[in-house]
């Protein structure tokens, strides 16, 4: 499916030049002469890399042939993150930039998304939410009993996110992995 100027709004998935990119950004604009136009930025799923482009009358995009694949974290080595089907338990690998800034909440067998272009895995998508635990995080001291003091807190994905002075090494914690930021403590 092609999609017009018309078609383009914030979120939408399209391909450019067989580089699958979503609409970061969208603005419409009408000037008083001449024709209507959109600026778009968008993001790469390839590379990350952001790119503007202005989107005229006649111009078409493609549908990207994009496929979410639910699937396993199994572990990581020297330089690549293995994961597998939960459907028919095949393995894939994925190099450390496509993972990106993933690798800092997978814990083993946590389950994600994996995306696929043309059959091929380009990224993936954690969980907005995930529990892990505390691995190291200054003690306490008498007094710190402030709730808007933080203190820093090593999580066992080594992730360092900022902690309420009352978590301690050994507690599971609740992540924002989007914002990367302590939610609650978890019983």
């Amino acid at each position: 499916m092609a999609y017009s100027m018309s078609d383009l709004k914030k979120g939408l998935k399209i391909e450019i030049e067989g580089v699958p990119y979503r609409i970061v950004e969208y603005q419409h604009v009408k000037p008083g002469k001449g024709a209507a136009f959109v600026r778009a930025k968008m993001k790469s799923f390839l590379d990350g890399r952001v790119l503007e482009k202005t989107f005229h009358a006649g111009d078409k995009c493609e549908e990207p042939n994009l496929i979410d694949k639910q699937m396993q974290f199994l572990y990581h080595d020297d330089d690549s993150y293995h994961f597998m089907d939960t459907e028919n338990y095949e393995q894939i690998a994925l190099s450390k930039e496509q993972v990106g800034d993933a690798s800092k909440w997978l814990i083993d067998g946590l389950n994600i998304n994996v995306l696929f272009h043309n059959n091929k895995a380009i990224s993936v998508d954690v969980p907005s939410i995930v529990v892990l635990s505390v691995v190291q995080t200054p003690p306490n001291f008498k007094g710190d009993t402030s709730s808007a003091s933080k203190k820093p807190a090593t999580l066992q994905t080594g992730a360092v996110i900022q902690v309420p002075y009352h978590i301690l090494e050994g507690d599971s914690i609740k992540v924002n992995t989007e914002l990367g930021e302590y939610i609650e403590k978890v019983k």
